[in-house]
């Protein structure tokens, strides 16, 4: 079943909103997917999508400094922060 682009659109908002809630910590992957109740590969696809227009960016190392191998976690980038902050006080 293909889901359409303003579904998407939709959940893509939903991880900014809760990217958004989180600040300015971050989640893995897995937990933005089990707090949408999304699976994790359709998730992490939206998220791939939200961090190539610079929405979200990638944390790929653990707070010692060492690579994670198979994990992401996902944050806010600052810009869209301070946006999505001005659209929230309206």
């Amino acid at each position: 079943m293909k889901i359409s682009f303003q579904k998407k659109e939709k959940i893509s908002e939903q991880i900014l909103s809760l990217l958004y809630s989180i600040n300015p910590k971050s989640y893995f992957t897995s937990q933005i997917a089990e707090e949408l109740a999304r699976d994790e590969e359709f998730v992490k696809k939206l998220l791939i999508d939200l961090e190539k227009k610079r929405l979200i960016f990638k944390i790929k190392k653990n707070s010692q400094g060492i690579p994670y191998i198979r994990r992401s976690r996902w944050k806010l980038s600052d810009k869209s922060y301070e946006v999505y902050k001005k659209h929230q006080s309206f």
